[in-house]
């Protein structure tokens, strides 16, 4: 997008918002032509105001955008879908929030990404039509590290390079991927990390979704799953996500 747009028209996912002042509020909105978009919502907190329902997290919504000095201010805002079901449990709010805040972290301020955008609507809608969370989330969230160029090396040992074989392997975040049970105790930062659990980060990466919603692991897999991912992100992104703790506690309650 040229820097000196001065008005910009664009479909957009609302992230999170902030107050701002005494009815405005902050919004980081993921943009189909922009990328991160900050933007300022004027009066939406006002009993009356027209963009406020069309503004609230999750929401896509269509938008008209005016360039004031280092942000942009809200002219229009029409939603087109609310994904309502979203709201309506707490466990999908989070996994929806933690999606959200993959997208905000790995993203860049106004650089345009029509594929991981694409990307972000398809796994809206299939967490909102009740899909298994755990595949549409982290379908999402490996398909997201292809598309931002930090896909892992899941199918050969990063320091060997020899094939990976169907048995128990290693995980490291500085190598970028799987090491081999001969190169694993000589990598410091290597996880262990079971067959089965490696089979489903491979099946992310290279199966379609359509196949992969037919296959349920298992709890210890799922476990297994999200905790390598997080270490994995946690080193790239060099901070701890905000939702893997909510999403924990959350849980913990649920089994109390």
């Amino acid at each position: 997008m040229p820097a000196l747009e001065r008005s910009l028209k664009t479909e957009a996912v609302v992230i999170r918002h902030a107050e701002m002042g005494e009815a405005d509020r902050l919004l980081t909105l993921f943009s189909r032509d922009a990328g991160i978009i900050r933007a300022v919502a004027k009066g939406v907190r006002r009993i009356h105001s027209k963009k406020a329902g069309h503004l609230e997290p999750f929401t896509r919504v269509s938008l008209m955008l005016a360039r004031s000095h280092e942000l942009w201010i809200v002219t229009q805002a029409v939603a087109l879908d609310l994904y309502l079901p979203l709201h309506e449990d707490l466990i999908l709010t989070g996994e929806t929030a933690y999606v959200l805040e993959l997208i905000d972290r790995f993203s860049y301020e106004e650089g345009e990404n029509r594929n991981l955008y694409r990307l972000l609507i398809d796994t809206l809608e299939r967490l909102s039509r009740g899909d298994p969370v755990f595949t549409a989330v982290h379908y999402f969230e490996l398909h997201l590290l292809d598309q931002v160029g930090f896909r892992p090396q899941l199918f050969n040992c990063v320091r060997c390079k020899e094939e990976i074989q169907p048995q128990d392997q290693f995980f490291s975040a500085v190598q970028g991927g799987a090491v081999c049970p001969k190169c694993g105790h000589q990598v410091p930062d290597a996880r262990p990390i079971t067959m089965e659990s490696l089979k489903y980060l491979r099946n992310f990466q290279r199966t379609t979704y359509p196949r992969l919603v037919q296959s349920v692991p298992s709890p210890l897999v799922e476990r297994e799953v999200e905790s390598i991912l997080q270490y994995y992100n946690t080193f790239l992104l060099e901070r701890r996500l905000n939702t893997p703790g909510f999403l924990n506690e959350v849980r913990k309650k649920r089994e109390a």
